[in-house]
């Protein structure tokens, strides 16, 4: 079938920009979403290229696009020739190189056989390599073909009609696992103002969502090689000198190395003499102590993971609510593999009396269900103070900060925006969630409470309404 559909394609090519040009309203919405995901200065393949306007738009560092037809790699290569394009199957193209991003637009439909052309894809994969896999809506099917017959849209060869169900089985045989999923375009057409609204917001909301027409799934390669690392366990503390030797030597072993980094914000209780007094008394131990420089504890934390020599970065709140003896849970589950940012989850085991409020809990359970749809992943407990990452993920979050801005006292947010920002994957690990020794709570329900309603409008505007 390759060489039919090559031939197919070819008569097409010419007219192909044509099409395009007739639809820039839909294509550019395309693009906008395109690089929601995909950072400008990436090393980008692109399977199913066509005339190569896409990988353009993506402004990579190294773009490389494949296309079955050799007319549409001709004009992709005129058009761009900053870029390199290459006529072939994915099989039979001499690229060796690995890849940040690799696309698929549109392109699984078109296949004689998924499994084996999703497993094809490894050899350009790194642990960190995305998949981004976009498809029409089986909803749609009808509407499409009435739109190639009227001339309105390019024809397309015979289609594979797959759900997200269909695409998620393939992934799984071929080695793959879906990180995340969106979904987007309810009218393809411009109809100022009626499309922007609808496709900015409504196409956005749960229902309506469903029916939208372009759907995405970023995916990433399984089978990484379990390896040992450094740890830092950076303990944001304030007024809680009664925890910190607790912290300390209730900590498990774990990791090829254990750096301790209590970053201190102007307690009032002696919290600052006592990790002085911990360090002394435990030299075998490599614990560093910082005085806060500004405020809050997501201040404290962007302090410490600034000051960080470990490979994995923990967050361990000194009020161990949280379990040190659990930290080596999260540690297995991010260096073997089983995701990339760690997150705990106080709401599946039942809480010890006290530990936490009414209003706390159901504030926790609203905002665990609105992140959930709001990033794509599942988010049970979005306030947990324990999460857990690989250094190299934080560095490049914190290099794009600046998309969020710094929006966020309690830290949180930060980290899980910016995670999801960067495509990686979210798992929760279940903790039992303790009841506080020493001390008593800092944080302030109603007026905290407001400020996180706030960073959730925030976070609508610059995650799921941005088309």
């Amino acid at each position: 079938m390759t060489q039919p559909l090559a031939l197919y394609y070819d008569s097409l090519a010419l007219r192909r920009d044509g099409y395009r040009h007739r639809n820039y309203y839909y294509y550019s919405l395309l693009e906008k979403q395109y690089r929601y995901f995909i950072p400008e200065g990436k090393r980008v393949l692109e399977v199913g290229c066509s005339t190569g306007d896409l990988l353009a738009a993506l402004r990579p560092s190294r773009g490389v696009g494949v296309d079955i037809s050799p007319a549409m790699v001709d004009i992709a290569q005129k058009k761009y020739p900053s870029l390199y394009f290459t006529a072939g199957t994915i099989q039979e193209i001499a690229v060796k190189e690995k890849f940040d991003y690799i696309v698929l637009s549109g392109l699984l439909g078109e296949l004689e056989d998924i499994q084996v052309f999703l497993g094809s894809l490894k050899k350009f994969c790194t642990p960190d390599t995305r998949i981004i896999i976009e498809y029409y809506s089986y909803f749609w099917q009808f509407l499409l073909k009435i739109a190639e017959h009227l001339g309105c849209k390019m024809p397309h060869h015979e289609i594979n009609w797959l759900t997200f169900n269909d695409i998620n089985n393939f992934l799984k045989l071929a080695g793959f696992e879906t990180v995340k999923n969106e979904r987007c375009t309810l009218l393809p057409f411009n109809i100022w103002p009626l499309s922007f609204l609808v496709n900015k917001y409504i196409a956005k909301l749960p229902l309506f969502n469903a029916l939208t027409l372009n759907h995405f799934i970023v995916a990433r390669a399984l089978g990484e090689t379990p390896q040992d690392y450094a740890v830092t366990i950076v303990v944001p503390c304030r007024n809680e000198k009664g925890n910190i030797e607790s912290a300390l030597l209730r900590t498990p072993s774990f990791g090829t190395h254990q750096e301790f980094i209590f970053i201190e914000g102007h307690s009032q209780d002696g919290t600052y003499q006592e990790v002085e007094r911990v360090i002394q008394a435990y030299p075998q131990k490599d614990i560093k102590l910082f005085k806060q420089q500004g405020e809050g504890k997501g201040d404290a934390v962007r302090q410490g993971f600034a000051q960080a020599q470990g490979e994995v970065l923990m967050i361990l709140d000194a009020d161990l609510t949280v379990s040190p003896e659990d930290l080596p849970k999260f540690y297995e589950a991010l260096c073997r593999g089983k995701g990339e940012f760690i997150n705990g989850c106080r709401l599946v085991y039942p809480m010890e009396d006290e530990a936490m409020r009414f209003l706390n809990l159901a504030a926790n359970k609203f905002f665990g269900v609105f992140f959930s749809w709001l990033l794509g992943q599942r988010f049970k407990d979005t306030l947990c103070g324990t999460k857990v990452m690989f250094k190299h993920h934080y560095e490049e979050l914190a290099a794009n900060r600046h998309y969020f801005g710094d929006f966020d006292p309690f830290g949180d947010f930060d980290l899980i925006f910016g995670a999801v920002k960067l495509n990686l994957k979210v798992i929760e690990l279940p903790i039992r969630y303790k009841s506080r020794i020493y001390g008593t709570t800092q944080i302030q329900r109603f007026r905290h409470g407001l400020l996180l309603l706030k960073m959730c409008g925030f976070a609508m505007q610059k995650i799921k309404f941005i088309s």
